[in-house]
This record gives structure tokens, C-alpha cells and sequence, in this order.
């Protein structure tokens, strides 16, 4: 028997490994305008306050985190020179032209899956689409140019509120199967690296409490090296008291996943 329901991904960290893509960029942004390069643990530590979905307001945080700390003279930027800044390191060319173009962090992207990953998905009886708060032009490059997929369903940054809100959710769920999420439709499931994601999958249970909703959580893949063990270990402990269902080992887990058993 063929397994109903419907998987939304995250994109960076589960899709794509971004350590030396968009957490490189945030390093080297903070460190632009502060003089301090925040460490990957500075980063996950922040991550899993659950409020920090998008970078550019991370590296805006962390900076005004560390001139207060420091007491240093230095005036905080504004959101418009974080951005221009980050953007830079990351697409190194303009985001809105041909990928081609680009020679930033993002050409160090790793992909954690394949395109027949989705077609095994698919041939098990699920369906499949992505919400992140990824800029649509990342998002499209790596799902459809890097992966191949056709047309993906997709919610990127600016289609909806910021993750943890669930309304890209909730949207896109009700997209793809139909407006009336309730107990009678087959269950949702949303697999995320963060706190944020998490939290996005409890609020949705707040909206739409007769829906089974389920928070598959992810440690990103920097942690899976055998010298972050202690690192993973705990990460993976936060997701599970944020709310996380199930944590996976790798994303291929998911191939003979049976959602009906949450």
C-alpha cells in the first residue's frame, strides 16, 4: 500500500548544505561591520532561539550583539547596508541576472539530495513542494537548474510572512491539496534544521488544530562530521524540546517514511 501525504522542505540545510554558502556570508558580513567573525556554534546557538529564520537579520543582530557587548564605538548599520553586504558574499553578481554571472559563496553550495530522491517520493504516493526564507532566485537556482525539478512548488523569502509564522505553510499546503485542511486530509509533514521550522509546524497546529501536522527535524550538515558528535547530539536535543516529531539521521530517511504512523 502506497503512503499518502503531503512533505514540505526547507531548503538550506536539508536540500543543500549552506556552510560555506549563506553562514559564510553571515560571518563575513558581521565581521565587516564589527571586526568580530561569529564561529558556527555562535550561529546555531542563535538559530535555535527559534526567532533568527532570516540572515540578513541575524548578521544585523549579532552585530548590534557584539558592539554592545564589546562597548564599541561603532555605528550599527542599516537593514538596506546589510543586505547589499550579504549579497555580495553570496551571489557575487547581481541576483536578478543569469546565474552564470555568479562567482560569490553560492558556487560552493553541496547538494544533500538528487532529483530521483523526488521521484522516489513521488512513486511511494507523496507529494512534495519547499517553503524557505530563501530569495527566490537561490531557491529557483538550486531546485530547478541545480536539481533539475520542473516547476517545483515552492514559497521563498517575500511570498509570506517569515518562518516561524506558518502562513507559507499553511498556503502552500492548502495549494496543493486543496483549500480545506482538516481530520478528513492526509498529513503534512515539514522537514526543517531550525528551531524556526519547528515552531512553524506548532503554530500551524494552532490554526488548524483537526490538520495532522508533523515537524520532521534535521541537524544541518555541518554537524554530521564525527568531530561535532557533542554538537549534533545537542542540537538535535533542542529540536526535540522545540516540538520536533522525529529527528532524522539523513534526509534519504524519509524515502520509506510512513507518515500515517505519527
Amino acid at each position: 500500500m502506497k503512503n499518502i501525504g503531503l512533505i514540505l522542505f526547507d531548503i538550506d540545510g536539508v536540500i543543500r548544505s549552506v556552510e560555506n554558502s549563506y553562514r559564510l556570508s553571515l560571518k563575513k558580513t558581521v565581521y565587516k561591520f564589527s571586526g568580530w567573525e561569529p564561529s558556527y556554534i555562535d550561529i546555531d546557538n542563535a538559530k535555535n532561539e527559534g526567532i533568527w529564520n532570516n540572515d540578513w537579520d541575524l548578521s544585523l543582530e549579532l552585530i548590534k550583539r557584539c558592539i554592545k557587548k564589546e562597548n564599541l564605538n561603532l555605528e550599527i548599520p542599516s537593514r538596506e547596508e546589510i543586505v547589499k553586504c550579504f549579497e555580495e558574499f553570496y551571489f557575487g553578481g547581481d541576483p536578478n541576472k543569469d546565474s552564470l554571472y555568479w562567482n560569490g559563496f553560492i558556487t560552493n553550495e553541496e547538494l544533500l539530495v538528487n532529483k530521483k530522491f523526488f521521484d522516489l517520493l513521488q512513486s511511494n504516493g507523496l507529494i512534495w513542494g519547499f517553503v524557505s526564507g530563501a530569495e527566490s532566485a537561490s531557491a529557483k537556482f538550486v531546485l530547478e537548474k541545480r536539481l533539475g525539478l520542473k516547476s517545483p512548488p515552492l514559497i521563498s523569502m517575500g511570498d509570506a510572512p517569515d518562518k516561524p509564522d506558518p502562513q507559507g505553510f499553511i498556503s502552500l499546503s492548502k495549494k496543493l491539496l486543496g483549500n480545506k485542511l482538516g481530520v478528513s486530509n492526509i498529513p503534512i509533514a515539514y522537514v526543517g534544521d531550525t528551531v524556526a521550522d519547528i515552531n512553524t509546524v506548532i503554530n500551524a497546529r494552532k490554526e488548524i488544530p483537526s490538520q495532522k501536522f508533523i515537524s520532521i527535524g534535521l541537524a544541518p550538515p555541518h554537524l554530521h562530521l564525527k568531530s561535532r558528535l557533542k554538537e549534533r547530539n545537542l542540537y538535535e536535543k533542542n529540536l526535540l524540546k522545540a516540538g520536533a516529531d522525529l529527528i532524522l539521521n539523513t534526509i534519504n530517511d524519509l524515502i520509506n517514511i510512513n507518515l500515517d504512523s505519527f
